[in-house]
């Protein structure tokens, strides 16, 4: 399957702004977003003049880096989003984004970064309603309940990180089932004020309607 195999800092400082694609580093001063400014490239430095279509396109391109999703995967999930009966399609579209398995271990602290719990999905470290699932972009219905498989308890690495990060709270859309921490239930539909960054979901709608 094709993916991308370049630097993770480069995509940040495309689109200007951080995306926290590499965990822990984000936050550190060997962020790139902090070391460097500007735009990646030879013309990097060069003023842009931004056009309507420009401010369409980096908003498509801010989200689909954000969640690690291909082209195709991302048109899939606009036109997913338009047969929706109800709600605002760019809204349900990145709710649907943010459903993702990959994304749901992330947002629970269960991986350093999208990338990072990619890999443990992958893996299959993770079952949804006792089943294993290995599949990232599998979405997570509300009711389903996400756990560690017993592949996933065994693994040092994995336990360690998730008892390191027993304080971050998840999103309010998911919650951990009888306290314990190896074990979350999706409650409601994610909002776009539960998403970790702000997008400008009417821009992607725009460029997709053309």
């Amino acid at each position: 399957m094709a993916r991308y195999l370049g630097s993770s800092c480069r995509l940040c400082r495309a689109e200007e702004e951080k995306l926290f694609l590499k965990g822990s580093r984000c936050y550190s001063t060997k962020c790139s977003m902090t070391r460097r400014s500007g735009l990646p490239g030879q013309h990097g430095q060069n003023r842009r003049k931004v056009s309507e279509y420009a401010r369409q396109l980096r908003a498509k391109q801010k989200a689909r880096r954000y969640y690690g999703v291909l082209e195709k995967q991302f048109r899939h999930y606009y036109d997913l989003a338009l047969k929706f009966k109800e709600g605002k399609t760019g809204e349900n579209m990145l709710s649907m984004l943010e459903s993702r398995l990959d994304s749901v271990v992330y947002q629970l602290h269960w991986g350093q970064s999208k990338a990072h719990a990619r890999q443990l999905v992958l893996h299959g470290h993770f079952l949804i309603n006792e089943k294993r699932i290995n599949i990232p972009s599998y979405l997570v219905q509300i009711g389903d309940i996400v756990s560690l498989s017993e592949k996933g308890k065994k693994s040092e690495p994995l336990r360690n990180l998730i008892s390191s990060n027993l304080s971050q709270k998840p999103p309010k859309w998911i919650e951990f089932c009888d306290g314990e921490h190896f074990k979350a239930k999706k409650i409601f539909k994610p909002q776009m004020e539960d998403i970790g960054l702000e997008f400008d979901e009417t821009l992607i709608v725009e460029l997709f309607s053309k």
